[in-house]
């Protein structure tokens, strides 16, 4: 059973970020344009770096972000629902998607790009399509809590790790909530002596002082106004680690990241 990060198995440190990197305003709705994509593999093996495990994610929507949205890399794995302006075509829930790509131009002024189960979440029953048929349309989006069911915080290890007995880079998966992940350390279990991992892109992370394992890691997210350092009370990576493989973290991060932006439409959509 997945355990949010207020549970008592989880230590939690308050952290008062010195510079923000979540996106400004991202619970607001936002109006743009979305186009479609007529086949999903591209974002199943995005620029993220998420490989083949993006097909597990939240029932194969995905999405590619525009520059604002995908932030470097920062905004991977970010889940957003969009819904369709066009009326006939479209129900009123629309489609949640997850970022798993970077779109690699901005036309149209769309600021996502959505592959074709996202584009049949958003049709009315029949619909499909036609709107697929129309290739863009204008949508309106905001940003919102990902949803992992059954399924903590994991984390692969690369297939760089192995250069070296002091080589870690790992990829984190299935990141529930809607927060960004700004700070990795790992450290042995049992040991106070925390080494810091570099961000590499999106959602990996490497160090070149790993120490020897079973290991911890503890990172920082961003929730509520500040952040938060969370860890789980248990080996993350065990002693014989091996890349290639995926490692349950054994926690799931609930928080809310919270900006003080207004104003701005912050209302549940009727």
């Amino acid at each position: 059973m997945a355990a949010s990060v207020s549970s008592s198995s989880i230590r939690l440190l308050p952290f008062l970020l010195l510079c923000s990197l979540a996106s400004g305003c991202d619970r607001c709705v936002h109006h743009s344009r979305a186009t479609f994509l007529t086949s999903s593999l591209t974002l199943a093996a995005g620029s993220c770096g998420y490989g083949t495990a993006a097909g597990s994610f939240n029932g194969g929507m995905l999405a590619a972000a525009g520059p604002a949205l995908y932030r470097k890399g920062v905004g991977c794995g970010a889940c957003f629902q969009v819904r369709c302006k066009d009326s006939e075509l479209c129900g009123a829930a629309g489609a949640r998607v997850v970022v798993t790509d970077r779109a690699r131009t901005k036309t149209n002024g769309s600021d996502l790009v959505l592959g074709i189960p996202a584009v049949a979440a958003m049709a009315r029953p029949g619909m499909a399509s036609r709107l697929g048929k129309l290739g863009a349309v204008d949508v309106e989006y905001k940003r919102v809590p990902c949803e992992y069911s059954g399924r903590n915080l994991s984390v692969r290890v690369e297939e760089r790790s192995r250069r070296g007995p002091s080589e870690l880079a790992v990829t984190f998966l299935y990141q529930g909530g809607q927060t960004d992940i700004v700070a990795v350390d790992v450290a042995q279990v049992g040991s106070s002596n925390w080494k810091f991992m570099t961000r590499d892109h999106g959602p990996a992370w490497s160090t070149s002082l790993a120490p020897a394992g079973p290991l911890q890691l503890r990172i920082v997210v961003t929730g509520g106004y500040d952040g938060k350092w969370v860890w789980a009370e248990r080996e993350v990576l065990p002693l014989r680690w091996r890349a290639g493989e995926v490692y349950d973290t054994g926690v799931q991060i609930t928080d809310i990241a919270q900006e003080g932006c207004y104003p701005c439409d912050t209302q549940e959509w009727r």
